[in-house]
């Protein structure tokens, strides 16, 4: 048998890391709020696409907060990540602000699982995790950022190998009233 008729047929790995507290602000931006299910479908329709493991990270105001979406989260296949909200005092603003701050989190599992998988969608525009994105690039990991325009930090953009604005998926992800 020649070279040409033989096929390797390796599926590409791929994990999903979804910052869900910048998604949120990010959809409320848009004005419409994406199917966490219809986003892994989006993302694993093609046949050489095997997803390992999909991560939903979320701050909490307390631990029920959130129970019913988060247990549907579970039940997608989500592997969820939570941390309570602190709140904030800001001394310029004289405004209180709660966060979570979920970052260490995401690296932390990225790297905890970066043999595990060949690719990543990153959901977030928050430019700390450019130098993260570099080190996994670095590893002949394929990044790609979903997020939205005004929310990605230009530094994580330029360090990603591909960038998808949220909009431009709408059409494939946006949660449907049925």
């Amino acid at each position: 048998m020649d070279a040409t008729n033989t096929c390797v047929c390796q599926k590409e790995r791929l994990s999903i890391f979804v910052d869900g507290n910048n998604m949120f602000y990010a959809q409320q931006k848009n004005g419409w709020f994406f199917d966490p299910r219809r986003v892994l479908d989006y993302f694993t329709n093609d046949p050489h696409v095997y997803l390992i493991n999909a991560f939903w990270y979320t701050g909490l105001k307390d631990s029920q907060d959130q129970r019913g979406f988060r247990d549907a989260l579970i039940s997608l296949g989500y592997t969820v990540r939570t941390k309570i909200l602190k709140e904030y005092y800001d001394d310029t603003s004289g405004r209180y602000s709660q966060k979570a701050n979920l970052d260490i989190e995401i690296v932390v599992d990225m790297f905890n699982t970066v043999d595990q998988y060949d690719r990543v969608i990153l959901f977030s525009g928050d430019g700390d995790f450019e130098r993260a994105i570099e080190l996994l690039r670095s590893k002949n990991t394929h990044i790609t950022v979903v997020s939205t325009e005004g929310m990605i930090a230009r530094e994580l953009r330029n360090a990603t190998d591909r960038y998808i604005d949220l909009n431009d998926i709408k059409d494939s992800i946006e949660k449907q009233d049925y």
